[in-house]
């Protein structure tokens, strides 16, 4: 073969591979960085990111929102963790240890109190930083005790969040929203999106590793997500793997669903 041709040819086929591989990677619509501080470059290769808006100014959010990037903040309404300055002020009315997670305690939200610092406080800082919505943690706390007063309490915080204008989405708390809605109330008055972790993989606590979620937990997962799709709700999924294998069947199932998903291969998620 002509030693031109064979150079012209290379070159397209270098081209044509490195097209494909392009789209064989995991796109970058979502990712969670709630151990990352800084890193505004890192941050502004997502479409969305969810962060701690607390340990950022509003300047350094404004920069990656600059990017065309939206910015979601970390919320957490169903429990106290011992490292925020605001942890004496409310540990009185810890209701319970958070297994697994020993710097942090399961919180009364039916209190006044409560309700009072996440609805006044809390939720006008971090608006003040003009963050595009909510990412709401620990709604579990309803899982954990399952009464009336916890449910009102954190469907009261949820309203409030929504009726800000924001994106809410609710981080688990499957408990939490099925009950809700049980009660003649509508998805939409508390979230606008739902992200679910470990559909897919599953988190070994005490071997301190990774596996691939048992088929029971899978079903059940992916049940109570499309049921909201269904309805509307944005839809996000977070796994912890470093299993190539099952991030392609999590990449597979998302783009036939329409959902966004982000994969993570430490708890820390930085």
């Amino acid at each position: 073969m002509n030693r031109n041709k064979s150079v012209v040819l290379a070159v397209i086929i270098a081209l044509l591979l490195s097209a494909c591989g392009a789209t064989l990677q995991p796109e970058r619509d979502y990712g969670v960085f709630l151990g990352l501080e800084g890193h505004a470059d890192k941050l502004k290769e997502y479409n969305t990111v969810v962060i701690d808006a607390q340990y950022y100014s509003e300047k350094e959010i404004q920069e990656i929102k600059d990017s065309g990037t939206k910015v979601y903040s970390y919320i957490n309404v169903g429990s106290l963790e011992n490292f925020r300055d605001y942890y004496d002020e409310y540990k009185d009315l810890s209701i319970g240890v958070y297994e697994h997670w020993e710097d942090e305690c399961w919180i009364d939200v039916s209190d006044d109190r409560w309700q009072r610092f996440i609805t006044g406080r809390l939720m006008p800082e971090l608006l003040e930083k003009e963050i595009d919505g909510f990412f709401v943690d620990n709604c579990d706390v309803y899982y954990v005790n399952n009464t009336e007063e916890i449910l009102e309490g954190l469907a009261g915080i949820m309203r409030a969040l929504v009726d800000t204008g924001k994106e809410v989405v609710i981080n688990s708390g499957n408990d939490f929203l099925d009950a809700y809605c049980a009660g003649d109330g509508d998805w939409d008055d508390v979230i606008t999106g739902i992200n679910q972790e470990s559909v897919f993989s599953k988190i070994i606590w005490d071997e301190n590793r990774f596996g691939t979620a048992d088929e029971d937990d899978r079903e059940f997962f992916t049940d109570y997500i499309e049921r909201y799709a269904a309805k509307g709700a944005d839809i996000y999924l977070l796994e912890y793997t470093k299993d190539k294998k099952l991030i392609a069947e999590i990449d597979e199932y998302c783009k036939n669903k329409g959902f966004k998903y982000y994969v993570s291969d430490s708890l820390e998620l930085k």
